[in-house]
């Protein structure tokens, strides 16, 4: 080996690529806290690492394709680095782990450990035995609460990710909709204890998080019990982290219309902290189309559902899911989902064409669109939501809205931040620094963020737009994870 190596020296390095949802996110940086505590270094650059980690999606089409085409290429950086003595470990974590388990290790002789979503905690553990000469697969559902068993996020890792931060707070799904794979790759709902989410979060605002996304698989179905041994709900927990000091907004994702009960909705009243933008994805506006997803609810209880939240919190914006093309979806079918969306107007919505997920029930039922129906289909629906999204973001032209202010931006003088809409705004940097919430007045738009008066750059070339982190309509910000 060559001695000049930063592994020789004991200094070690990994890259974990992250697929998918906000979960496999924040399980990508507590894998990586746990990985620091023993040894690692994370690295941005796939061929300066000794362990490569691919913590992977299950959710869309061929995800499980798209992770052997990744790992061939990692292959041949693998044989590169044999060839001049040095070792690259190469794991496979997340949904795809879950659901193909060994298979990966058969498949592709690359990869020394898989590693499921309920497991990731045995990460070390593992890596000491692929030391030893095995290849590891961990796919069980752990009895042990995994979050027990992983190390605190360190202050210093906590500070370098910025002022805002995503919580996990619960995990499984026990809905069972018939299109969806997580009841079978996260397992069964279970949330985190109080105490758990209550400790995480002060670290969180004592490293300067100004704001904290709350996420699960069914985050509204989070139940437990305070300090006080009362039983509660998601909105006794959001009223309780309201009280962190520190903490100056919430947000919580993604939420099932079944498990948004009373107190949760008179807490979009109640909580300034809670911002006014809620994720609640529908999926079809067909009640025939709903009944076979087992959604068990009808178009008609979704939007009277909307109608209670509004009353509660008349600013509110709303963001939903859809899935075009469902088996046995007819064009009335589809034309009452476009109807639903015309009814609510949607500050934004994820959309994307049905792909049978193996396993599920949706994948053997009869009537199966055709590929370029639901194409037609998904432009179709994809232009209206744009035209509401373009309305959304004009009605705040002229205007005054607060953004936290997140990172510089492309252009000297500017500042990139988010409003209480999760909408990206530029503004001036006199209007403050990184973590300050600041009212501003909103100039103009551009296709996917607000500007702020005096935010417009002395000098931009033609054409040039600032760098701003904001999907289309069909590529998610906050991905469907449920």
């Amino acid at each position: 080996m060559d001695t000049t190596d930063e592994s020789a020296r004991g200094e070690r390095k990994v890259f974990i690529k992250t697929y998918g949802c906000q979960m496999n996110v924040y399980d990508s940086q507590r894998m990586g806290d746990a990985l620091e505590r023993d040894g690692y270094r994370q690295t941005e650059v796939i061929e300066d690492a000794d362990l490569v980690l691919l913590n992977t999606c299950h959710i869309r089409e061929k995800a499980a394709e798209k992770i052997y085409s990744e790992l061939g290429r990692i292959r041949v950086l693998k044989s590169e680095r044999a060839a001049v003595g040095r070792e690259l470990r190469v794991g496979v974590t997340g949904c795809v782990a879950q659901a193909e388990g060994a298979e990966i290790i058969e498949r592709a002789p690359v990869v020394d450990l898989v590693i499921g979503p309920q497991t990731y905690h045995r990460l070390p553990d593992a890596l000491k035995r692929v030391a030893r000469g095995e290849r590891v697969v961990e796919t069980d559902y752990a009895v042990e609460d995994k979050f027990d068993h992983l190390p605190a996020s360190a202050r210093s890792a906590i500070a370098r990710r910025g002022v805002t931060a995503f919580l996990t707070v619960q995990e499984g799904c026990d809905k069972f909709c018939t299109f969806c794979v997580v009841p079978y790759t996260r397992g069964s709902e279970v949330s985190r204890p109080y105490s758990a989410v209550m400790d995480e979060a002060r670290r969180l605002a004592e490293a300067g998080v100004r704001e904290v996304t709350l996420l699960g698989q069914n985050v509204n179905a989070w139940a437990g019990t305070d300090a006080s041994g009362r039983p509660i709900g998601l909105a006794g927990l959001l009223r309780e982290l309201a009280a962190v000091p520190g903490l100056a907004r919430l947000r919580y994702t993604t939420s099932h219309p079944r498990d948004m009960d009373d107190d949760l909705i008179a807490a979009h009243g109640d909580l300034r902290a809670l911002m006014p933008y809620l994720h609640l994805p529908v999926q079809s506006g067909s009640d025939p189309i709903l009944k076979a997803m087992n959604r068990r609810h009808k178009a008609a209880d979704y939007l009277a559902l909307l109608d209670r939240i509004r009353a509660a919190r008349p600013d509110i914006a709303l963001s939903g899911d859809f899935i075009v093309g469902f088996p046995g979806e007819t064009d009335a079918d589809f034309e009452a989902t476009l109807d639903l969306v015309r009814t609510v107007r949607y500050a934004a919505a994820y959309t994307f064409k049905y792909s049978p997920r193996p396993g599920t029930p949706g994948a053997t039922m009869d009537g199966h669109v055709p590929e370029d129906v639901k194409t037609e289909r998904l432009e179709r629906l994809q232009a209206l939501i744009r035209e509401q999204q373009v309305a959304f973001q004009e009605s705040f032209v002229g205007r005054d809205t607060e953004v936290l202010i997140e990172k510089p931006g492309r252009h000297p003088g500017q500042m990139i931040g988010r409003s209480p809409f999760l909408l990206p705004v530029v503004v001036p940097s006199s209007a403050g620094e990184v973590g300050d919430i600041v009212t501003v007045r909103i100039s103009e738009t551009r296709p996917n963020s607000l500007m702020a008066a005096g935010a417009e750059p002395a000098v931009m070339a033609a054409g040039a737009e600032p760098v701003v982190s904001a999907p289309a309509a069909s590529e998610p910000q906050l991905r469907k994870i449920a």
